[in-house]
């Protein structure tokens, strides 16, 4: 019996047969700064410019061309779905990461080589992409409005571009923020990994890493929850994540969070409010990004500086701490300046501010000096080409005076003849 090889991670540079496609050039998405601006936890660079993570239950890795976004989806371990409701008794299977690759080596085959998808299939993958990307808004138009607004976003715009929105699952984008106060990209992501590996379920393996899908409702209000999640290092917002759940569960029901999409802004926002561990910016952030709710102008101390050192905003001076009135004078502050997608624009100049993107904008100084340097040599060349041929006509002319010394001598020297 032959031994299965190790299953990897897709690579487009191993064929495209295996890989969706759809038009989309860089101006209107780029996948590493709209993947790695902290709006979502799920996606990791696994390979260059390839990114793999979880979306609406399935594993994708995702790339992209100048004028073209790629997409592999993995098999779906069906044998592996448990039913909805269902709840898996994690913390029991998480004591050592031994225990926990052994458990998902026994209930999951290792992915399959990739299959063939009907056409339907394939329209439907290309369709939640599309949905998850928010496509159909024309980003560079919205770039070209708010440049005009701004001459700040302006400069910023012109190395930072396709910086676009995620339309997120609003279950898995509210439990994912509330694990984000006090804390940093980095340090959310291993949390929102590990609760998915603790109540999510298990999807496929690809390189020895293990995918999962994010925890439903009903998993996340368990009585165990909150313990189990201390133990794994979630300190207070474990209380928080079990509570939430647990109200939206009991008093709302799992469609509640959904239906928020059809409600105002400020009505959706306040709704959130009601949530254990949910403050003005977390709601904010589940607005912007899973509620469609497009002038949402989620305010941290990020954003406060943004708008003190760049635009002289007096919303807050004086004051030491992030208040909800702040939060709401400079949220209204870039509504004013930017419209009504003030939060995409916002998510722009976030991402601008970030130390891992700060190398961007050491790049056009460097083309600058390059293009600098370029046209020195062609003033020096041209300065050159000038001085050469300013000798060459001084020679032509010398040899033609010369010529015609001669020949009026040679004409008196027959006459003396």
């Amino acid at each position: 019996m032959s031994i299965p090889t190790m299953a990897k991670h897709a690579v487009l540079s191993a064929g495209t047969k295996a890989w969706g496609s759809l038009a989309c050039t860089r101006s209107e998405l780029r996948l590493d700064l709209t993947l790695g601006c902290g709006q979502t936890f799920r996606w990791r660079e696994t390979g260059d410019g390839h990114w793999t993570g979880v979306m609406g239950g399935r594993v994708w890795t995702l790339t992209q061309t100048d004028d073209t976004l790629w997409y592999h989806v993995y098999n779906k371990q069906d044998s592996q779905k448990e039913a909805d409701g269902r709840k898996r008794k994690a913390c029991a299977s998480l004591q050592g990461h031994d225990k926990s690759e052994k458990r998902f080596k026994g209930t999951l085959k290792e992915e399959d080589e990739p299959v063939v998808v009907s056409v339907e299939q394939d329209t439907k993958e290309e369709e939640m992409l599309r949905d998850y990307f928010q496509l159909n808004v024309k980003l560079g138009e919205l770039y070209r409005e708010w440049g005009a607004a701004d001459p700040h976003f302006k400069q910023i715009a012109n190395i930072f571009t396709g910086v676009r929105m995620l339309r997120q699952d609003p279950t898995e984008c509210l439990f994912s923020f509330i694990c984000t106060s006090n804390n940093h990209i980095s340090r959310i992501q291993g949390m929102v990994e590990r609760l998915c590996q603790s109540l999510g379920t298990p999807l496929c393996q690809l390189d020895q890493t293990n995918y999962y899908d994010f925890p439903s409702l009903s998993a996340l209000a368990g009585s165990s929850v909150e313990e189990c999640l201390r133990d794994l290092g979630f300190g207070y917002r474990a209380r928080f994540l079990q509570q939430s759940a647990k109200q939206v569960q009991d008093s709302h029901g799992p469609q509640w969070l959904q239906g928020l999409r059809s409600v105002p802004y400020i009505l959706a926002r306040d709704a959130l409010r009601t949530l254990p561990g949910v403050g003005i910016k977390v709601a904010d952030c589940v607005c912007l990004m899973s509620l469609d709710k497009t002038d949402a102008v989620p305010v941290d101390t990020h954003v406060w500086q943004i708008a003190k050192r760049d635009y002289k905003c007096a919303a807050g001076n004086g004051q030491k701490s992030l208040t909800d009135k702040v939060h709401r004078d400079i949220g209204d502050f870039f509504r004013q300046l930017w419209g009504p997608y003030a939060g995409w624009a916002h998510s722009v100049l976030f991402c601008a501010d970030l130390k891992k993107f700060q190398k961007l904008k050491e790049m056009p100084s460097l083309k600058v000096e390059e293009e600098q340097v370029k046209e020195e040599k062609m003033v020096a060349n041209k300065k050159a080409k000038i001085k050469t041929d300013r000798d060459v006509s001084v020679k032509k002319a010398k040899s033609k005076s010369s010529c015609r010394r001669k020949a009026k001598t040679s004409v008196k020297d027959e006459g003396l003849v």
